[in-house]
């Protein structure tokens, strides 16, 4: 999410949310979870999308502090879910059965006068087919013993 953008949508993003990890790379059907600590006190826990490719802000659910969750339209409770973690300071994102379209910046927020403040972003690629690293080409190490040239006393002395 660009600064210009979160600005001038009125979302701020804030220390005070911090999300882990910070990038996610996974394949098409797999599972995923995105945590996110909140260091302040909160009525609930807002998760949004940013889409680059759509250029798209999409709200997904909305967690209070009882548990109770309300989801943004098109947003299937059959793959997400929401999970509070040690009373309230920590509350985790689960998303199941991934699709290359969940593919995203992934904020957490809360609610703090009138504004909606941002957590750090995790950014989620979901792919149907994961790029195969290159193999680290290793140069074959010799199994000679390294040669050390030693002086012969007797062959040196002259006669």
């Amino acid at each position: 999410l660009h600064i210009s953008v979160s600005f001038s949508l009125g979302f701020y993003t804030t220390l005070l949310l911090t999300q882990t990890p910070e990038h996610i790379l996974t394949q098409t059907n797999n599972k995923t979870e995105i945590l996110c600590e909140v260091k302040k006190e909160h009525k609930g826990v807002y998760w949004y999308r940013w889409s680059q490719e759509r250029q798209h802000f999409e709200f997904l659910v909305f967690s209070n502090t009882l548990g109770r969750a309300t989801y943004g339209t098109n947003v299937s409770q059959d793959r997400f879910s929401v999970h509070e973690v040690r009373s309230h300071s920590s509350c985790s994102l689960h998303i199941s059965h991934l699709h290359p379209l969940d593919s995203g910046t992934y904020y957490c927020s809360i609610s703090q006068s009138s504004q909606l403040l941002l957590g750090s972003g995790t950014q989620l690629r979901v792919v149907d087919a994961l790029p195969l690293l290159p193999k680290a080409t290793q140069t074959p190490v010799s199994k000679k013993p390294v040669p050390w040239v030693t002086r012969n006393k007797a062959a040196s002395r002259k006669g």
